[in-house]
């Protein structure tokens, strides 16, 4: 099973890296499955994942706090939405199948919305600051 999730860690690295350059890909959640893959693989990749200077930071809010930051809010309901638009006036799947994607679609950009937006200790300090 190592071996399998070695591999499963290495495309889900390449899938988020692509996400990197193309925006309709996300690169998150792409990351986080490969962190998760490498924790049950490779103790070396998911510390060099898990502490890389520009992958590293968002993967440890997550995974301290559950912290999904505003531009990755903003970029990924965008995003999101443009596709629900594209598929409902570009598609030529059945109405059943577009309103199974828009919802799940909105299903998504509530969690997403839910979860805040900074990490506790930053988020007490610009509240502090407005106060």
């Amino acid at each position: 099973m190592r071996h399998l999730f070695f591999i499963l860690g290495w495309v889900f690295f390449l899938l988020g890296f692509i996400g990197v350059f193309l925006p309709v890909m996300p690169t998150t959640p792409f990351m986080l499955l490969a962190l998760w893959s490498f924790a049950r693989s490779s103790e070396r990749f998911h510390n060099w994942l898990y502490h890389h200077p520009v992958l590293g930071p968002p993967l440890q809010q997550w995974h301290q706090y559950r912290v999904i930051p505003p531009i990755a809010k903003i970029l990924s309901i965008s995003f999101m939405s443009i596709s629900v638009i594209s598929i409902t006036l570009f598609s030529p799947l059945d109405s059943w199948i577009k309103w199974l994607i828009g919802l799940s679609m909105l299903l998504v950009a509530i969690f997403i919305l839910c979860m805040p937006s900074r990490p506790p200790q930053l988020a007490d300090k610009s509240t502090a600051k407005q106060e």
